[in-house]
């Protein structure tokens, strides 16, 4: 379903690379598909999916596989929300989800590349609107696995991410200011 990670380097299998990358609670990472260079997302092994907020959706037309092609609006800054970031992208499916409050709702999912400290790798992540909560993203457990190692009693042990330093360019189309 995801792709392998990417490591900023190629390690030996058996060098320090090698090992789960030790994560706090919360985190920088970048979603550079996206145009965002750098957002806080709260890691939360509760919870199965990860979480995007948007501040709105528009369907686009359909492609040739019959996926759905979006467009969504990000404000990926809670204290700034009049910067707005536009990007297209590939709705994969809608699924139930169910928050932590036991509400139940019908997200839309996409697939897009997610970086935090030297790993770089392919996650799912449902859409909806989480403007009033503290965190923009919340990394679940599927995006989590095999990568990192959560010390809950600490945050931001890796470093803040770039676009630069997540080694990718946006794609043309993807990730335009609103």
């Amino acid at each position: 379903m995801n792709a392998p990670p990417h490591r900023a380097a190629d390690p030996p299998a058996d060098g320090p690379e090698a090992r789960p990358v030790e994560i706090g609670w919360k985190e920088y990472v970048a979603l550079p598909e996206l145009g965002v260079a750098s957002l806080k997302a709260k890691v939360d092994t509760g919870a199965r999916t990860s979480s995007l907020h948007v501040a709105a959706i528009r369907r686009l037309a359909g492609s040739r596989d019959g996926a759905a092609e979006i467009e969504i609006t990000l404000a990926p800054d809670r204290r700034r929300p009049e910067l707005l970031v536009r990007a297209r992208v590939r709705q994969l499916a809608r699924i139930r989800v169910t928050d932590s409050g036991g509400h139940t709702e019908l997200r839309p999912v996409i697939e897009t590349l997610v970086v935090l400290g030297p790993v770089a790798k392919r996650i799912r992540v449902t859409l909806a609107d989480r403007s009033p909560m503290l965190f923009r993203m919340i990394l679940g457990r599927k995006a989590l696995e095999g990568d990192f190692v959560v010390d809950v009693s600490k945050k931001y042990l890796q470093p803040r991410p770039s676009l630069e330093t997540a080694g990718r360019s946006t794609p043309s189309g993807a990730g335009t200011p609103a």
